[in-house]
């Protein structure tokens, strides 16, 4: 799920990367560790996540009060996600993300080609999952298997970030997020009487 949301996302930092070990001898090598140190953060975001999926799920289980209102998890999600879309952190996550060649340039002395390399990706991936970890958490509501969802998420964070007019979605998004959840809350609290 995270190389298939999150690849369109990273795709210039590895492009400006490629160029800049052009010729080297160990190349690919370095580029694997790009990869490899991406995937990491990214790795470490998916074990926090599945961790709360499952003390969410033995929480469930011990009681029935998560059986009868699920609903309630769901929409504390999507609005935690619409909320996260106004912070300071993802603006800051997101100015990183926007500059890819000063991202590069900053880290890559060419000194220590392999730990460079592997910290360009995994400072790339922390700053990836800073921006991205909320409307990834909608995953978990929205169903983990379903690739229609993983691809209008994909293609959301990409146009945020990659776009030049990126910035412009976020507002929206959050707006819409915390409608819907506020239109889930509203369906279960209030739909019966209506």
């Amino acid at each position: 799920m995270i190389c298939a949301m999150m690849l369109p996302t990273t795709l210039p930092v590895l492009r400006i990367f490629r160029g800049m070990v052009a010729g080297r001898s160990a190349e690919g090598q370095l580029y694997g560790f790009v990869i490899g140190g991406y995937l990491s953060a990214w790795l470490g975001f998916g074990l926090a996540a599945y961790a709360l999926d499952w003390m969410l799920h033995a929480a469930a289980r011990e009681t029935t009060w998560f059986v009868a209102n699920g609903w309630v998890v769901g929409a504390a999600i999507i609005a935690a996600a619409g909320m996260f879309q106004f912070s300071s952190l993802k603006y800051r996550c997101l100015d990183k993300c926007r500059t890819p060649y000063g991202f590069v340039v900053e880290r890559w002395q060419g000194r220590s080609a392999v730990r460079e390399s592997w910290r360009i990706g995994f400072d790339h991936g922390l700053f990836c999952v800073g921006c991205c970890w909320a409307l990834m958490l909608l995953m978990f509501v929205v169903g983990m298997g379903s690739l229609g969802w993983m691809l209008a998420l994909g293609a959301v964070m990409a146009v945020e970030k990659n776009l030049r007019g990126g910035q412009r979605l976020s507002v929206p998004l959050g707006v819409a997020l915390l409608a819907w959840a506020g239109a889930i809350v509203a369906s279960h609290l209030w739909g019966p009487l209506l």
